[in-house]
């Protein structure tokens, strides 16, 4: 009778568990979601865009939003404090750059990714009736392809560039890798070329190296280092700063 009720328990504990299993197993995925909405929230020492300070050695407060498509379509805003405008014409009252950008991203082979779009930098503010002077905002068009942690892209430029007069046609090209060496530690490395259209003295070479410390909640620390071959007498503002000077950067950023 003990052996019969011993084996009794054990038939039901094995049955049990075996029903637990199987639910487990038969419980759906959670479905992906068809729209998302990444973000960002970041703060720095500097504000450097192709290897160029925009705030002249100062901090800068970087935000942006994405609406992503499962389909691959998406759209964004980015936007940071900057005071290059002011600093090379005092005339000039714009402190803050937005940026809208829209473009199709998908992978055309397992470690192969594509994107193009279209990115727009605006300059909101006031600005001076001289004739010639010609205003900031710039429109490029972009295509990237992306191979496990490196990626090559080309803007193209379809207005004046950032305010160089005939300047149309200009073109940008960036070599990055970002290579994750121990877990949550990334290496970051670029070398960008800026050819500018009809002011070749403009064109220059810029270089990052750097790298991220990612921690939970969606928090990083990054660090890097800036420099280029950028010709002074074309990137000096009046108040004898070097537009293109070395530099180190240290940023803090929150994505969400």
């Amino acid at each position: 009778m003990k052996n019969r009720l011993t084996l009794a328990i054990l038939s039901a504990a094995l049955l049990s568990t075996g029903v637990h299993a199987e639910d487990q197993a038969a419980a759906p995925a959670a479905p992906t979601p068809d729209w998302t909405f990444p973000g960002s929230v970041s703060i720095a020492n500097d504000y450097i865009f192709r290897g160029l300070t925009q705030t002249n050695t100062e901090p800068a407060l970087q935000a942006g939003i994405e609406i992503d498509h499962a389909s691959g379509f998406y759209v964004g805003t980015w936007g940071s404090n900057i005071n290059w405008l002011h600093d090379y014409v005092s005339s000039v009252s714009s402190s803050l750059e937005i940026d809208l950008y829209g473009g199709y991203r998908t992978k055309i082979a397992d470690t192969i990714g594509l994107d193009v779009g279209l990115y727009e930098y605006y300059y909101p503010g006031d600005y001076p009736k001289n004739v010639g002077y010609k205003l900031p905002y710039t429109l490029e068009g972009y295509v990237a392809l992306s191979y496990s942690f490196v990626s090559l892209k080309y803007s193209h430029t379809f207005t004046n560039l950032f305010g160089f007069a005939g300047t149309k046609h200009s073109g940008y090209l960036d070599l990055s890798a970002n290579y994750e060496f121990v877990p949550t530690w990334v290496l970051n490395a670029h070398i960008g070329r800026q050819k500018v259209d009809g002011f070749s003295a403009a064109s220059y070479t810029d270089y990052k190296l750097g790298v991220t410390k990612n921690f939970d909640g969606g928090w990083s620390l990054a660090v890097a280092y800036y420099d280029t071959n950028a010709d002074k007498a074309v990137y000096t503002f009046p108040d004898g700063t070097f537009q293109g000077r070395s530099t180190g950067v240290a940023s803090l950023t929150k994505t969400f």
